[in-house]
């Protein structure tokens, strides 16, 4: 069961501006992984980068959710 105090920052947190509580969702669910190398941080930054510049430029082929999930399912129905 919540304390009252636990009460009382739920509350308070709901009241915030959606900016700031996209903020603290931010900070909190940082604050529950562990510690991140900078080296491999920055690997996965350069990989979202590179996804992004060929998803811009048109050298990436989307396809929506359901249509990946499709696949997916077929692939590993055996």
């Amino acid at each position: 069961m919540m304390g009252i105090s636990t009460a009382r920052v739920f509350d308070d947190a709901l009241a915030l501006p959606v900016e700031q509580r996209l903020a603290l969702v931010d900070v909190l669910l940082g604050s529950l992984n562990s510690p991140i190398d900078p080296q491999i941080e920055r690997i996965w930054m350069d990989e979202a980068e590179r996804r992004v510049a060929q998803i811009e430029s048109g050298d990436a082929t989307l396809i929506d959710g359901e249509e990946a999930f499709s696949r997916l399912r077929a692939k590993y129905r055996g």
